[in-house]
């Protein structure tokens, strides 16, 4: 059996507001860059079953921009905000569903999408997992429990602006 993983950075938040970090907004093109996220989502029919959200407001925002159908299970979790890869492959070692979805923040994402692989996607971006940055990637298990590192196939790899300039 097949199991898929989306493993998405949240999209561009404000700075310098005087806001605390796990209270950070989305700025306007972290908001145009989720939708659009969630439309390469859609076309592409990478639908989540399942999402594990890191419970800061980018994240949420992010996830809220995506505009899945509304019936998908979320799970908000403190444990993913700024998470290691321990954290995070513990909390996707406990998940149920067939297609996860996991929203959280750098660096433990891009070094999670690192780890997860065999072999890296051919993206001049990938090592640095910018903002908005979403890694689809397959996994040749029955459960999410059994998950060796280094076993994912990545599917497709893209950011924000690489969805703005097919949009041009």
């Amino acid at each position: 059996m097949t199991k898929r993983l989306i493993l998405m950075r949240h999209a561009k938040s404000e700075w310098g507001t005087g806001a605390p970090d796990h209270a950070r907004t989305l700025n306007p093109r972290g908001r145009r860059s989720a939708v659009g996220l969630g439309a390469f989502l859609r076309h592409n029919g990478y639908l989540p079953d399942e999402v594990l959200c890191s419970d800061a407001v980018r994240t949420r925002e992010t996830l809220a921009g995506l505009d899945l159908p509304p019936d998908t299970p979320v799970r908000y979790l403190r444990a993913l905000y700024h998470a290691d890869v321990g954290t995070m492959l513990a909390l996707l070692r406990g998940a149920r569903g067939d297609c996860v979805l996991m929203v959280g923040h750098n660096p433990g994402i891009a070094f999670c999408a690192h780890r997860l692989l065999t072999t890296p996607p051919d993206h001049h971006r990938f090592d640095d997992y910018p903002t908005g940055a979403t890694l689809v990637a397959d996994f040749d298990l029955e459960d999410w429990a059994d998950l060796p590192i280094g076993t994912g196939t990545a599917v497709q790899f893209v950011t924000p602006r690489d969805l703005d300039a097919e949009t041009q």
